[in-house]
């Protein structure tokens, strides 16, 4: 009995360092990740205590290996699995943490006085989320929070170190928020007014109109197309799709994302599609054609805009890529995931409010769901280097199991070439010159697509009057995939994969004509068409195309139309031309569908 107390009181003594319940060792925290504070970023002050984080601790996945291996197999048009893509449940049997992972985590939350009742978890149990307030954050993860200013006026709350007792840091990726700046912008510019631009739908010229009801007619690309104002007619005769009739909508769909307090307002579709595609103009408001699936507090305001509003272009994106995809692809529907994340921090709100990357809160949530469409483009983007390389890694396998299900992820290369004239700067402290590689861009789980401009022959896209060039370049966080082995020279991943026209492109925003240039605009006209290839597909009997760049780069470039002319300039250089093959511009070129 002596011997029992002796040891009850050492183990109280030293409960610090040893769990006397469990026999496992506790160690010291040791930094488990940090990352510079990016360019465009400035310390404002301290956080404050009891303002509410939703932390996301991501555990180490089980077997990521072997769900890389079953992505690349069944995206491999040589082999016997070719199309077997994996069931959400198989999904989740693979990127389950270690049951010895789960209890740690757990030991080492309830030491911190975070009972189990009070987590929440993904499907697969690889991400732990739980609400504490900044203060017990920091005592957490040994660090301190501050508020942060972007040169836009976003405030966040950041912490640029943290750490975690060093037996944890074999189980536990990456944690957030904590030192990632990411913040998505849309990967689109607006076009400098020009005499039309702003006139109100109902004004412009019944010719236009006329173009679209006879949609039908045997157009040659030099009638469908005008150089000034690209429409769903132009898009569909030059990519070949104006003959085609969807043959199995509702068993094939495609989705787009929309962040940052953006929707695609109902509105301003029906007009557009009335002008530009009037058979589908009923699409607008139907919500078995057209459903907007709002994600953690996202906007999906279908009211007009208030004069702030206006003045900041809400729902230009939206719209866009709404208008873009439903003006090629209908009537194959469309979902539209509003995802709410990284709203501005308000320094006086103690309430809860998720300041999560809204990729992350995005992919928990489509992950979840068993239907999903068998496309989806995002327009958004942000630099690599805003990103610590281990979150970034961490959304890039995300992003691998949607793949594996048989989704194409489609994403914008960005709109400032190699990198905008004033910012080619390392973020490592030494401030040194490089061009400056995009996220997610540069994940090589996604199909990447740059833009291009003019008809005969299309070439790389830019516009001098705003500084739109398209993107291009090579991830400094992801080696060369093997996939890209016999087209890419340097060792990190190339991008784009692929191009489509992304230069004045027509929309309807705030019920006036407006025009756009982006990687906004050839994402989701290149979707839309691939969309279609899928529609051909699934009403032939076959399996859709799924995660698409292992089929890309062994066979499927034979489809494109190289782009040889232009370049992704940037940060005071030509940066990378254009040229036969795959190249860091245009990827293997544009997409024509009768191929």
């Amino acid at each position: 009995m002596l011997f029992f107390f002796a040891a009850l009181v050492a183990c109280i003594k030293f409960s610090a360092l040893v769990s006397c319940t469990s026999g496992r060792s506790r160690s010291s925290d040791a930094v488990k990740d940090s990352h510079h504070i990016p360019k465009g970023w400035t310390r404002v002050g301290q956080a404050p205590g009891e303002h509410m984080i939703s932390l996301e601790i991501g555990l180490k996945q089980s077997q990521f290996d072997e769900l890389e291996r079953h992505l690349f197999e069944v995206s491999d048009p040589d082999h016997h699995r070719y199309g077997e893509h994996l069931t959400s449940d198989e999904v989740k049997d693979l990127v389950k943490p270690e049951d010895d992972s789960v209890v740690v985590v757990h030991e080492w939350l309830r030491d911190h006085g975070v009972d189990k009742d009070r987590l929440n978890y993904s499907p697969a149990k690889d991400w732990v989320k739980v609400q504490l307030p900044v203060a017990r954050v920091e005592r957490l993860l040994d660090t301190k929070y501050a508020v942060y200013k972007h040169i836009d006026g976003t405030h966040i709350i950041r912490a640029s170190t943290w750490s975690l007792p060093t037996h944890l840091h074999k189980h536990i990726d990456t944690i957030q928020p904590t030192n990632s700046f990411f913040h998505p912008t849309p990967r689109k510019s607006n076009v400098m007014p020009v005499a039309h631009d702003g006139q109100r739908i109902s004004s412009l010229s019944a010719v236009q109109r006329m173009k679209a009801i006879n949609s039908s007619h045997d157009l040659a690309v030099a009638q469908a197309c005008d150089v000034s104002a690209v429409t769903p007619l132009c898009l569909r005769t030059l990519y070949g799709t104006i003959k085609y009739q969807p043959r199995v909508p509702g068993k094939n769909k495609i989705g787009l994302t929309n962040y940052l307090g953006e929707t695609s307002n109902r509105s301003d579709i029906s007009l557009f599609l009335n002008q530009f595609r009037p058979e589908a103009a009923d699409a607008a408001f139907n919500i078995m054609q057209f459903r907007i699936e709002v994600i953690a507090d996202g906007d999906n305001q279908q009211t007009p805009n208030n004069v702030t509003q206006l003045a900041a272009g809400k729902d230009s994106e939206g719209n866009l890529d709404a208008e873009t995809i439903l003006g090629i692809s209908y009537p194959t529907p469309l979902i539209a995931y509003n995802t709410g994340g990284s709203p501005p921090f308000k320094p006086d709100d103690g309430t809860p409010i998720n300041t999560n990357e809204p990729y992350l809160v995005w992919l928990q949530y489509v992950l979840a769901q068993r239907d999903l469409p068998q496309v989806i483009s995002t327009s958004y983007g942000e630099d690599e280097q805003t990103v610590p390389p281990a979150y970034a890694r961490r959304v890039c396998n995300q992003f691998a199991q949607l793949g594996v299900r048989g989704v194409s992820l489609l994403f914008a290369s960005g709109d400032n070439g190699v990198g905008p004239e004033e910012s080619c700067l390392t973020n490592d402290g030494r401030n040194s010159s490089a061009f400056l590689p995009s996220f997610p861009a540069g994940c090589p789980y996604v199909t990447t697509v740059g833009a291009t401009k003019n008809f005969n022959p299309e070439v790389v896209a830019f516009d001098p009057t705003n500084g739109f060039v398209s993107g291009g370049g090579f991830s400094n966080y992801f080696l060369r995939p093997r996939y890209q082995n016999h087209a890419v020279k340097p060792h990190g991943r190339g991008y784009p994969d692929i191009a489509a026209q992304g230069q004045l492109f027509q929309t309807v925003w705030n019920g006036t004509i407006r025009r756009l240039d982006g990687t906004s605009a050839s994402t989701p006209a290149a979707a839309a068409i691939l969309s279609l290839v899928n529609d051909a597909l699934l009403a032939a009997g076959k399996r859709p195309l799924g995660s698409l760049n292992v089929w890309l780069y062994k066979r499927g470039y034979k489809a494109f139309t190289d782009v040889v002319n232009g370049t992704a300039t940037g940060c005071g250089t030509t940066g990378f031309p254009a040229a036969k093959g795959w190249d860091a511009v245009t990827g293997f070129g544009t997409p024509y569908f009768p191929r």
